[in-house]
């Protein structure tokens, strides 16, 4: 029994998931590290919009050019981690190993660190068991041991915060102090400030935490001020941009972009190549001659005159999307059979299980009337949604996969408990009948 009871608490030690993702982490990154020059590794993670506008800012230019060539001012990206990536820059040096390796530590970090809100989630919901699990999951996850090494960029800190939140606001539904509420505020107005992508999240999860704590005599001032100071957080940005653009951009600006890459005359087989091929890099090169403003402008006409006009393909593509984001391919099987290594293939098959449990686990919580259920399973419905009307790839899902893991740990626990009940009725039920 001793014996039993120590694995038990070694299996459910949240110190020990914790050291485990870390160093599964460290060890890809080392292996990765090993396949590049020094050269490589100081510049290449850097070629993107965040490594451009982090460039930028340590250059003194201020938050601009998110495509190297010198264009001014932008607000193609929330300004968090372009930010912060700019703070590594500054202290590392600009495109060089030190800040390579600053940048991926601090993203090892943001994603190891998700087994937490995500373990202390389970535990509040489902017990100990689910709770270990779910965080074990995340921690031995293919893509959360690969994203950290692979994406410089907000991707793994956004996991973290949205782990955070859901984390929160379970928490908040029993707190009536102002303090809690207030930095409940706070933390929403970082994670926008993050990510814009979970916005949509935003009014329902603090609509359900109101809910729950009506019971306890709270009113909507708490809700109204966390609201209110979440605002406040995003507030200087958006006067900065109105500053600089003379229009309101709250956040970002780029989701004509997104929109018009996802809904173009590409996909209208009767116009293919007429005129050429619309790909991503060529509308950079418009935005490059025309400008920020003039640019967002014309891809947000472009894209309502295709949506509007091709009614029948945006429902394909819709439908296209919606098994891409959930699997990283709109054609799953035959990417498994095509797939020319074990770990492709492993890869393959976790990122294919894990939203089908997931979806047993939203059941599992409807069918039991689970008092959590709501804020749970509203992120994996509501946050997708943005990505459904515009491009997406497995990227995209990565902020959610701790809450997709989590579900996926409570609809294998619901299925394992299912199946040992009929276990033990089916004797009882033959020695009644004899």
């Amino acid at each position: 029994m001793s014996m039993n009871n120590a694995l038990r608490k070694t299996a459910t030690s949240l110190l020990l998931i914790v050291l485990v993702a870390l160093a599964t982490r460290l060890a890809f990154a080392w292996y990765e590290v090993r396949q590049f020059s020094p050269q490589v590794l100081s510049i290449v993670p850097f070629q993107t919009e965040t490594g451009h506008i982090a460039y930028s800012i340590a250059s003194g230019k201020g938050f601009s050019s998110p495509f190297q060539r010198d264009t001014g001012p932008t607000a193609w990206l929330a300004p968090v981690y372009p930010y912060l990536l700019a703070e590594i820059f500054k202290l590392f040096g600009v495109y060089s190993l030190r800040s390579f390796f600053a940048a991926l530590s601090l993203n090892i970090l943001f994603s190891a660190g998700a087994c937490v809100p995500i373990f202390y989630v389970g535990k509040r919901i489902a017990g100990l068991g689910v709770a270990s699990a779910a965080a074990w999951l995340w921690a031995l996850f293919p893509n959360a041991i690969i994203i950290p090494f692979e994406w410089i960029w907000d991707t793994s800190l956004s996991a973290l915060l949205v782990a955070t939140l859901l984390w929160a606001t379970l928490e908040l539904a029993e707190s009536r102090r102002v303090r809690d509420w207030s930095l409940y505020g706070l933390l929403w107005g970082f994670a926008l400030l993050t990510n814009p992508a979970v916005a949509l999240l935003f009014p329902v999860l603090l609509a359900w935490a109101a809910y729950r704590t009506r019971d306890r005599g709270a009113t909507l001032v708490r809700p109204a001020m966390a609201a209110a100071l979440a605002l406040l957080c995003c507030l200087p940005w958006t006067i900065r941009n109105y500053i600089q653009f003379h229009k309101l951009i709250p956040l970002r600006s780029n989701f004509a972009f997104e929109l018009y890459i996802g809904n173009n005359e590409n996909y209208d087989d009767q116009h293919k190549f007429r005129p050429a091929a619309i790909t991503q890099d060529r509308e950079i090169l418009r935005y490059l001659r025309m400008g920020e403003t003039a640019f967002m402008e014309e891809e947000k006409r472009k894209a309502v005159a295709f949506i509007v006009e091709h009614p029948r393909i945006e429902a394909w593509l819709i439908a296209q999307r919606f098994v891409d984001f959930w699997t990283g391919t709109a054609t799953p099987l035959a990417a498994f059979r095509q797939a020319d290594s074990f770990w492709l293939r492993l890869i393959l098959l976790c990122n294919d299980v894990a939203p089908l449990f997931a979806f047993l686990g939203i059941i599992v919580l409807l069918a039991t009337k689970n008092a959590y259920a709501l804020p749970v399973v509203i992120i994996p419905a509501v946050f997708p949604l943005l990505y459904y009307v515009t491009h997406t790839s497995l990227r995209y899902r990565h902020p959610i996969d701790p809450v997709v893991l989590l579900l996926a740990a409570i609809g294998v626990h619901g299925m394992w408990r299912w199946c040992t009940r009929r276990m033990r009725k089916a004797p009882a039920a033959e020695s009644s009948a004899a």
